[in-house]
């Protein structure tokens, strides 16, 4: 049975994830070094030490340390190591060898000392003082296995795999990567007063954003496969169209439809399609109409009002971490914690998503100045925002001070810019 009043964010987003059940999407291997993006699902180790070898960290010249103590200043150049070679062996005191950054070290040899303090011959390398004096047995040397060992884990699973990410997995030598497959995600606009842009445009039309918008945070966020859709408000052909979406993707993410209007024809089309409603409407606002169902293969389907300041809402409210989810992610919960710059107004029975710019705080947590938006329609008053944060219930307003949870919008940092 259907709760008789909204349920509130929280309890909101509880109902998306258990839902769609702990289901655990078919995973592949795909090459490393092009897995940027993915979702990783089984750990990484080392296939040996790193580094594999005594590293040399500077050109220069690997000598003994002994032989500096002993007073050795002038040593004969008895070879060269270079990266990528083996390294000729260092026999005697009075010698040195060669090196490159990223060689490994000689045999015999246990400092490196470097070009900068050096006096060059033709087959002689003079110490510089202090240089001399000051050199100990591994100066300038990268210790074999002093970062990791082999078989130690060096990227854990669940992760979306960053930059840094692929090359510590390669490094490792991992050439392929077990990841999720791509969830094959549909962007969904709805209405016929939305015209795209750089078409002609009547003057009882608008121009098509919101699915941009989505589409764009859902790349952010690291989603690829986005296709990008826009629906008439005709019920059959809206019928038609999403049921061949649902048999090729495993999210669907509309915008509009979902109110009470005469051509609000989401729910219904949905409903004909064996997609079973979880919930429709929130204790919130902006965003109170929002949709939410199973697909009858377990898709994900969120139908999310079709004003844009809502529409965005919602998708970084719920689509985001929902997704997260989905991809075996822990839920992307409360992001961070800020403290209110200004008192803001809040709203009774309902939790008040209210954007705000953030501005650094002397000490503690950082602060944030809230943009109210004229309405959910406006959404170039986002422009100067680096998020939201989330106003609980109340029938007076939050002073300046109080600490509410805040989510960045996607591409953002936590911080802000001045930093």
């Amino acid at each position: 049975m259907k709760p008789s009043t909204p349920p509130t964010p929280e309890a909101a987003l509880a109902a998306m994830v258990a839902a769609l059940e702990p289901v655990l999407h078919l995973t592949e291997h795909v090459p490393a070094a092009g897995a940027g993006g993915r979702f990783l699902v089984c750990p990484v180790s080392a296939e040996r030490d790193q580094p594999p070898f005594d590293r040399v960290m500077m050109d220069g010249i690997a000598v003994r340390a002994a032989a500096l103590q002993a007073g050795q200043r002038t040593f004969r150049c008895a070879g060269l190591a270079a990266a990528g070679h083996a390294a000729p062996p260092l026999e005697l005191d009075s010698d040195a060898i060669e090196v490159m950054t990223g060689a490994m070290l000689p045999s015999g040899a246990d400092a490196i000392l470097p070009i900068e303090e050096l006096t060059r011959t033709a087959e002689h390398f003079t110490v510089n003082e202090p240089a001399a004096t000051t050199a100990s047995s591994g100066l300038n040397i990268h210790r074999r296995g002093s970062d990791c060992q082999e078989g130690a884990c060096v990227l854990p699973a669940p992760r979306r795999l960053s930059p840094i990410d692929i090359a510590i997995a390669t490094g490792a030598g991992a050439a392929t990567l077990q990841v999720r497959c791509a969830t094959r995600i549909a962007v969904i606009s709805t209405g016929d007063e939305l015209v795209e842009a750089g078409t002609a445009i009547a003057p009882w039309q608008v121009r098509r954003s919101n699915a941009h918008a989505v589409r764009a945070a859902l790349v952010a966020a690291g989603y690829a496969c986005v296709t990008d859709h826009h629906l008439p408000d005709d019920l059959p052909a809206m019928q038609t169209a999403l049921a061949a979406l649902l048999a090729t993707h495993e999210v669907l993410v509309l915008s509009g439809g979902v109110s009470m209007g005469q051509f609000d024809h989401v729910p219904a089309a949905l409903r004909s399609l064996a997609v079973t409603e979880v919930l429709h409407r929130i204790a919130q606002r902006p965003g109170q109409p929002l949709w939410f169902g199973r697909g009858p293969q377990g898709q994900a389907v969120f139908g999310l009002p079709g004003n844009p300041v809502s529409t965005f809402v919602c998708a970084v409210r719920y689509v985001l971490p929902v997704l997260a989810r989905l991809s075996g992610l822990p839920a992307l919960e409360n992001r961070a914690l800020v403290a209110l710059a200004a008192p803001a107004r809040a709203l009774p029975g309902v939790t008040r998503f209210l954007p705000v710019r953030l501005a650094a705080a002397e000490q503690g947590l950082l602060l944030a100045t809230p943009q109210p938006p004229a309405n959910s329609g406006d959404f170039l008053s986002l422009l100067d925002t680096s998020g939201m944060v989330a106003l609980p219930a109340a029938t007076t307003p939050w002073p300046a001070g109080t600490v509410v949870a805040y989510w960045p919008w996607p591409g953002q940092s936590y911080l802000p810019a001045q930093v």
